[in-house]
């Protein structure tokens, strides 16, 4: 994350903040407040402190950060109504102008992402479903880790981080492998100890191809909510069912009321959009 950090910051400073540096003395102390513009669940304030001090360490272009300090903070997951502060910073108003745009950027994009879930699993558990709300691997490059803990703040659960941390057999890995008995038994004969393994289905015979096949998660692909019912009841149990594919804000009660454990949904990470935030400076004597 740091190197994300420090790329963000290096795209917007460059070489210095020529605007501030030009009009606001040295020394002068500021408060601001950063307000909600609009009700949303908050996600993103806890890179603060690695944003200052990423600034901090560019030197003369960061002049000032060492002075920054944040309070009435909310906490990240919180929801906070249109109008109402996220957190104050005081400091040197130089370096409170140059971070800016940098800490708005993160913090209206990761509750972006937050706000969409919260709404989500609000809908879910308004209908009485427990079915968790996953995320994806549709993230934005090089902010995953970001972007699904903005999902936790916002309520939902996360699917696997990557590649790496669990196995999922989709339809392109049946075909490589010949088919989903082998590479069921495969990845169930190679995993480490206690990796999940999961495989797409598209039908229900291929459901029950895989539970034949030792399958201990199924994820339903692009199934209507109709055959999601069906699919559980055939499943009966026997294994983790997550639903994938054509699900939105319109479907979603639907399929959570088809009795799955999760529902997995890519817009979450990839369609969230930025909630609007602004920054209100006063000078302090």
């Amino acid at each position: 994350m740091r190197a994300l950090l420090n790329l963000a910051l290096a795209e917007d400073i460059g070489s210095g903040d020529l605007t501030t540096r030009l009009t606001v003395p040295r020394g002068t102390r500021a408060r601001a407040r950063v307000i909600a513009r609009e009700p949303l669940v908050v996600s993103g304030l806890v890179l603060f402190a690695p944003l200052v001090e990423a600034l901090a360490a560019m030197g003369e272009a960061g002049a000032g950060a060492a002075s920054l300090m944040l309070s009435e903070q909310v906490g990240d997951g919180a929801a906070v109504a249109a109008g109402k502060s996220l957190c104050v910073i005081d400091g040197e108003a130089c370096a409170i102008l140059t971070l800016e745009r940098t800490l708005l950027n993160f913090v209206a994009h990761l509750s972006g992402v937050a706000t969409e879930t919260a709404a989500v699993v609000r809908m879910v558990r308004a209908a009485g479903c427990s079915t968790r709300i996953l995320d994806t691997r549709k993230t934005t490059p090089g902010m995953r880790r970001l972007e699904k803990y903005a999902v936790v703040c916002g309520g939902g659960t996360n699917h696997r981080m990557g590649l790496f941390d669990a196995v999922l057999i989709k339809d392109n890995h049946v075909v490589a492998a010949g088919g989903i008995d082998r590479a069921v038994q495969a990845a169930l004969a190679g995993a480490p100890p206690g990796t999940d393994v999961e495989v797409e289905c598209d039908t229900i015979e291929q459901v029950a191809m895989a539970l034949e096949a030792g399958a201990r998660s199924i994820l339903l692909d692009n199934f209507s909510p109709e055959r999601v019912a069906e699919a559980v009841r055939f499943i009966a149990r026997r294994a983790r069912v997550e639903v994938s594919g054509g699900v939105g804000p319109d479907t979603v009660l639907a399929y959570a009321k088809a009795g799955p454990d999760g529902i997995s949904l890519g817009r979450l990470t990839h369609s969230a959009r930025s909630v609007d935030l602004s920054m209100e400076l006063t000078l302090l004597v």
